[in-house]
């Protein structure tokens, strides 16, 4: 079956497709956790710390953790000791969209000096398997 856009001729005027309105782009969804931190609550966390938290959460279909599988795509620690992270899904359809930032936001937010914790989940660019680690890539067989 041919595509609608290699059929049709353009000079046959407009198709229904061009009368369409633009979609904007989904927003995030955000999952949050943790409480402010104190003024006198000590030292920051490293960020090497915050990552071991984040292997620390699996998806359950895949039994790899969500850090090396490449679906945290960015982590920032604030002086304050509240921390952003975007992420994303293996795909727009998984079971657990809902619940994984939860469990991601929460694992950060148990780490010692971690004020707030917000997660959001994007999917601009989307997930790809080149996102893996070696070590996500061994275990999965890829």
């Amino acid at each position: 079956m041919q595509q609608e856009s290699e059929r049709r001729d353009p000079r046959d005027g407009p198709s229904l497709v061009d009368f369409m309105p633009e979609r904007p782009a989904p927003e995030p969804f955000v999952a949050r956790s943790g409480s402010p931190r104190p003024g006198d609550a000590g030292t920051l966390p490293g960020e090497d710390v915050l990552i071991e938290a984040m292997r620390t959460v699996y998806d359950p279909e895949i039994p790899v953790n969500i850090y090396d599988l490449g679906l945290v795509y960015d982590v920032a620690l604030a002086e304050n000791g509240d921390v952003a992270i975007e992420m994303t899904l293996t795909a727009p359809g998984c079971p657990v969209a809902g619940e994984l930032p939860g469990w991601v936001a929460d694992a950060v937010a148990a780490v010692d000096g971690v004020g707030e914790v917000e997660v959001a989940l994007v999917w601009d660019p989307p997930w790809s398997p080149d996102r893996m680690s070696d070590d996500a890539k061994l275990a999965l067989d890829f």
